[in-house]
């Protein structure tokens, strides 16, 4: 592929997680400084006990695309080839990591490995601008919509269908996947899918105006600080956060059938409730899914969390029936 320059995986063996900052008095150093140490643990060896094994039957790499302006990292999951040489003719799902100011797509080997594997599917996770005082959410969001553009026009040379293709996010990637399904459908290009789980979907100054927020604000974890640092970064003074906020696009109708996974201990579980609804209302078609005690970002956690294995076979179901032909 001319427009892919294969890179080493960042993957290493050790490393030690940092302890959490306090995010509501954090420095723009010092978030640098604890977003490169987290990642680094998320992609570690180490990470693998709690964040899962990938699937055997997937062969995982890094890649450098060349988008306009710039060249976004992203991470590319394929099925083993089988007798006879590689497929022409996958499925495509693009799938965007959680964190939003932390995070990278080699915590989701897990889920992205099996996928890729057990569709089967490419899958293509987006290595997204983190979100910093200087990138706000809008640059997230480009990179999640240039990704997705750019591999359907370019099917032949990935290798896939341009007419099988699904977003797939988790939390702020959830939100980026939400916003790339309506700029898909704005420039006519048709998604069978999007698989959206625990997403965060308002980022207005409504953010933690929910049930589930003042529920679960600091239990089973101090999600509040890390929610407002989110907000901070993501909306630069004077913008309009309603632009970057699923839950506040006008017309919801039209859109990719989407799955919407919901763990019930999560300060954000109404956002998901709330989209669910606003997407039912607008008549596109929406599963919501609750895991009961589940708790946030539960699905990249298979190593302590018992419900991800059953939300990953229910969104491995769910992508299999929308992306067959």
């Amino acid at each position: 592929m001319s427009e892919t320059t294969t890179t080493s995986t960042t993957t290493t063996a050790t490393a030690t997680r940092p302890p959490e900052p306090d995010f509501a008095a954090i420095t723009p150093a010092e978030l640098r400084t604890y977003r490169d140490a987290e990642n680094r643990f998320r992609a570690s060896d180490a990470a693998r006990a709690i964040l899962g094994e990938p699937h055997p039957g997937a062969a995982i790499a890094w890649q450098q695309l060349a988008l306009p302006g710039r060249d976004l990292p992203v991470r590319v999951y394929r099925p083993a080839p089988p007798e006879g040489g590689a497929r022409t003719d996958l499925p495509l799902v693009v799938h965007v990591h959680g964190g939003g100011f932390v995070g990278t797509a080699a915590q989701c080997d897990w889920t992205s490995s099996h996928l890729a594997a057990r569709l089967p599917a490419l899958v293509v996770s987006v290595e997204h601008r983190l979100l910093a005082p200087d990138r706000p959410l809008a640059h997230a969001a480009d990179d999640g919509w240039d990704v997705l553009r750019h591999v359907v026009r370019h099917a032949a040379r990935w290798g896939v269908d341009p007419a099988r293709v699904a977003v797939f996010g988790e939390s702020c990637g959830a939100l980026i996947s939400a916003l790339t399904a309506v700029r898909a459908r704005e420039a006519g290009l048709e998604l069978r899918a999007q698989v959206l789980v625990n997403p965060v979907v308002d980022v207005t100054e409504s953010m933690p105006d929910y049930p589930s927020m003042a529920e679960y604000a600091d239990r089973p974890t101090r999600a509040l600080p890390l929610l407002r640092l989110l907000r901070r970064l993501a909306v630069p003074p004077g913008a309009d956060a309603a632009a970057v906020s699923p839950l506040f696009v006008a017309d919801l109708g039209g859109l990719a059938p989407a799955l919407l996974v919901v763990p019930t201990q999560d300060a954000v579980a109404d956002h998901g409730r709330r989209y669910a609804e606003r997407l039912r209302a607008a008549g596109t078609p929406v599963r919501l899914s609750e895991y009961p005690g589940a708790k946030h970002a539960f699905l990249t956690l298979p190593g302590v969390e018992p419900q991800a294995a059953a939300a990953q076979a229910e969104i491995l179901a769910y992508l299999r029936a929308a992306l067959t032909k």
